[in-house]
């Protein structure tokens, strides 16, 4: 399993993870932005103040996450 060491939210919806083995990606989470419960990070204000769980992102208060499983394999 997966783990997030670190995750910086940047400009533009996109999401700079690091992994446990130290590999870093950059993730898009535009594509999510046009999911119904992901509408709410359209607020960019309310997207930059995700939280780092470890083995997974939430948007705490929004019931809103993503697995590191997921952002390894959106990320380049």
């Amino acid at each position: 399993m997966r783990k997030i060491i670190s995750l910086v939210p940047k400009d533009d919806y996109q999401m700079l993870v690091t992994f446990d083995n130290g590999i870093e990606k950059q993730v898009d989470l535009k594509p999510y932005l046009n999911l119904p419960v992901f509408s709410i990070l359209k607020d960019e204000n309310i997207f930059k103040k995700v939280k780092n769980q470890e083995y997974f992102i939430e948007w705490q208060g929004h019931e809103i996450d993503l697995s590191a499983d997921t952002l390894w394999h959106d990320g380049k």
